[in-house]
């Protein structure tokens, strides 16, 4: 008997809608060479307001890990909030599956919609491509946020007991949940207080919508970020950067936050929000706001905000 309603797909499509009711609307860019690019733009991109550009990390498109700052950030910065590759509607033909190559698209998709200047918000995996933008794009990118993203990791520290799972295939088999069970244990390592009740139905219904597509590429994304990764090899980006952790980051562990604060030294600012794990923008959304708000609006004279005006995020 076919499934009738989707739960996921529904969520889905709310998601689109208040995208849209926000002031952005979905593109999708062929850059050439079999990639394509699609991207929550501005309806209107303004001039006169700086460049905002937020990139997820694994798990379903865009759309899901930022839909909470919609709303605190549309009326303060041009939004660009693009799906990675082989994340909801982008991808590509090409072999590289490189965080460089991923940064290189979203700049070059940038740069078509003619984006001079930008800050950028990296979560997690977004944190490596943040990164890498920030770093061969030095004159464009602004300022950084990177939001547990373990991008001072080694090759060695999975062998050396840094992480939860022993292996690549341990860990790809919880970042690409193909069974409720390894979908359960990756919301269990994800959150410091996950939710305990969750019907295997709702479970499945989101792995058959967001978890089935682009498996093989998904896994060969991270195992290019493990491959011969050393720390010795990873530029210091010279921009005003702001890293975010989770004090229970089960994913990637506190301990690559210090690491990242110490290669950056004094450019950079180490925010630890506590009892909060690697979904750390859902799990303590007001706290996360509240520095982000801080690092990319306060400093900035002219995006002051007002007293209020009814778009700050109000659940913690």
């Amino acid at each position: 008997m076919a499934k009738c309603f989707s739960f996921t797909k529904s969520r889905d499509w709310c998601y689109r809608y208040s995208f849209a009711n926000a002031g952005l609307k979905s593109i999708s860019t062929d850059l050439g060479d079999g990639t394509i690019i699609h991207c929550w733009v501005p309806k209107t991109h303004k001039p006169d307001k700086p460049t905002l550009l937020l990139i997820h990390g694994f798990g379903a498109n865009a759309m899901w890990q930022w839909s909470e700052l919609l709303r605190p950030f549309v009326n303060k910065f041009n939004l660009y909030i693009p799906d990675l590759l082989f994340f909801g509607e982008s991808y590509t033909t090409r072999s590289d599956r490189s965080e460089s190559f991923q940064a290189q698209c979203v700049m070059k998709f940038m740069e078509t919609h003619g984006v001079k200047k930008m800050n950028l918000i990296g979560m997690s995996y977004g944190g490596f491509v943040g990164y890498s933008l920030a770093a061969q794009f030095k004159d464009v990118v602004e300022r950084v946020v990177i939001c547990c993203a373990g991008v001072c990791l080694e090759e060695k520290d999975l062998k050396q007991g840094l992480f939860k799972v022993n292996n690549i295939d341990e860990a790809l088999s919880i970042l690409l949940p193909q069974t409720p069970e390894k979908l359960k244990l990756l919301m269990q390592m994800s959150f410091a207080k996950p939710i305990k009740a969750m019907p295997s139905c709702f479970l499945r219904d989101f792995i058959d919508v967001m978890c089935t597509e682009y498996v093989q590429e998904k896994k060969e994304l991270v195992q290019a970020l493990l491959k011969g990764r050393k720390l010795s090899d990873l530029p210091r980006i010279p921009q005003p950067t702001l890293i975010i952790w989770g004090d229970q980051d089960q994913i990637f562990p506190l301990e690559l936050g210090y690491r990242l604060k110490s290669h950056l030294g004094e450019n950079a600012e180490l925010v630890v929000i506590k009892n909060a794990g690697h979904a750390v923008a859902m799990e303590k959304a007001k706290e996360f706001y509240k520095h982000l708000r801080t690092f990319l609006i306060d400093s900035l004279p002219h995006l002051s905000p007002s007293p209020s005006n009814g778009h700050d995020i109000k659940k913690d």
